[in-house]
């Protein structure tokens, strides 16, 4: 009898040991990685210039030829949300380590690594295109590392004229003789010098489902967020066809188009907030 109670205990303590050391071993966070694709339907872009012959042509609904020499957008505002519907946010109110600026010529901004999520499963992604607009101004001091990356060096992802940031910033050419585009889409005031209002609010909430389940814990999971910018001529909510002058129609380049115009383009790329919450952005898969 003694010997089966040791033999009990024994049997006890090693269970109790190996449960303690499998809830230890298990972490209680790891990172997510999210991988920006930006693309003209299913083919990655290439960047280049009006005489490049590497450059990627699209062809809009309209029948339009259009190729980027620049590319860039700000993603901020990120939010996961559990599979028990939990959501969990992410640096929300912090621009320097909850915001980027994805920049197609330079492929190390292509991955952006949220750190420290809590271990358990997710399935969907929330984000903003742009910056929320308690958050978009051109603040040094508060935000130096995101002024910097957005505002202070060669990006130029901000107004000249306003306080804050631009959120997408396309420059290109269209048509056989290689017009120039160049397209830019943020937040805008009115009013004057110490009095302005906020105009148009282009900040864009976007809400994307994970095809799979993305598990954290012990590995990190990489979601590829897909950027279609077919969108911006043949999207779900406008179709545009570039024109370039002085008329309120005109809309190729930012020093012709007006608000109006640039709100088609905003709701292309970011939906426009009712019917359409997920704008040229989709995700492409999960690896876990």
């Amino acid at each position: 009898m003694k010997t089966l109670t040791k033999y009990l205990t024994a049997l006890i303590l090693i269970t109790t040991w190996m449960s303690c050391s499998k809830s230890e071993d298990s972490p209680v966070a790891n990172d997510i990685v999210l991988h920006f694709n930006n693309t003209f339907k299913n083919t990655t872009i290439v960047l280049g210039d009006a005489s490049s012959t590497d450059a990627t042509e699209n062809t809009s609904a309209e029948g339009q030829v259009h190729r980027f020499s620049e590319l860039k957008y700000v993603i901020s505002n990120i939010r996961l949300v559990k599979a028990s519907g939990d959501e969990i946010p992410y640096n929300i109110n912090d621009l320097d380590l909850g915001a980027t600026v994805v920049n197609q010529a330079k492929p190390q901004t292509l991955d952006y690594v949220l750190n420290n999520i809590p271990a358990g499963d997710y399935k969907q992604i929330k984000f903003g295109l742009g910056v929320k607009q308690e958050l978009n101004t051109l603040d040094e001091v508060r935000f130096p590392n995101f002024y910097a990356e957005a505002g202070a060096n060669d990006t130029e992802m901000m107004w000249e004229w306003g306080t804050g940031y631009r959120f997408v910033k396309l420059e290109g050419f269209y048509d056989t003789d290689m017009k120039e585009m160049s397209i830019h889409v943020g937040s805008t005031i009115e009013g004057e010098e110490g009095a302005y209002t906020q105009g148009v609010d282009a900040y864009r909430d976007i809400v994307l489902d994970l095809p799979t389940i993305a598990t954290v814990g012990d590995h990190a999971p990489q979601i590829t967020i897909k950027a279609d910018f077919d969108k911006l001529l043949s999207g779900k909510v406008n179709t545009i066809t570039l024109n370039s002058g002085n008329g309120a129609d005109d809309n190729a380049t930012p020093n012709i188009h007006t608000a109006v115009q640039m709100v088609k383009f905003l709701d292309n790329l970011g939906g426009n907030g009712t019917n359409d919450v997920t704008g040229m952005f989709s995700v492409e898969n999960v690896e876990n």
